[in-house]
This record gives C-alpha cells, sequence and structure tokens, in this order.
C-alpha cells in the first residue's frame, strides 16, 4: 500500500513554517524530519507514524493508537495511529511528534529531500 499523499499534504500544512522540516521517502511511506531526527510519517501501511517520548507510549496508546511494529519487532517510542485515529486530532499528533523529535540533538550530514 502506498503512502496517503492526502494525509501527507495535511501534515506538509501543519508544519509549514516550522524550522528545520524535511521530507524524505522512508518504510514505504513519506517522513517528516526535525533537525534529521524522523517526527512522524505518512505510513506506507495507511495512518500516521508518531514519534514520541519512550516513558509517554503506553499512556498513549488506545483504540486507534498501537505501538509501531516493524519487521515483527515494537519499536519503543513510536506509534502507529490508524485513519479514523486521526479525525480532528492530527494537529496534536504532528506536534508530539515534532516536540519530540525536536528535543533530541540534530543530525548533521544527513542527506534528505526539502519540502516541497
Amino acid at each position: 500500500m502506498a503512502y496517503d499523499r492526502e494525509l501527507a499534504e495535511r501534515v506538509r500544512e501543519l508544519l509549514a513554517g516550522v524550522d528545520g522540516i524535511t521530507e524524505q521517502p522512508m518504510f514505504g511511506g513519506l517522513a517528516f524530519l526535525v533537525n534529521g531526527n524522523m517526527a512522524v510519517a505518512a505510513s506506507g501501511q495507511g495512518g500516521l507514524l508518531v514519534r514520541v517520548p519512550r516513558d509517554e507510549a503506553g499512556g498513549l496508546l488506545g483504540e486507534h493508537v498501537e505501538v509501531m511494529v516493524m519487521g515483527g519487532r515494537e519499536m519503543v517510542g513510536w506509534l502507529h495511529v490508524d485513519g479514523a485515529g486521526l479525525g480532528d486530532r492530527l494537529a496534536e499528533w504532528v506536534g508530539r511528534g515534532v516536540g519530540c523529535a525536536r528535543s533530541l540533538p540534530a543530525k548533521a550530514g544527513k542527506a534528505a529531500v526539502r519540502r516541497r
């Protein structure tokens, strides 16, 4: 399944004007990075991948939110929010991912596709 281009555009609009944002194809989707650190991604499996502080991840799980699984392995600090869980909360999830990524040291020298 290809990532949801409409969702990616909505994320792009939410991130307009935010410093340090780049876009890069990753994991079959389109990732949005802050200073080289992935914050959120329009997932190739549908929905949104969101980076969150590891100690907050468990408290955010719910009906439409689960731990991201890649290659059969749970990725601690990463959540998958399905389309039904986004609704009018997309800005909240994007803000959460950006805040987490911004709290990490910037990565230098990473090649990335600049925002369109």
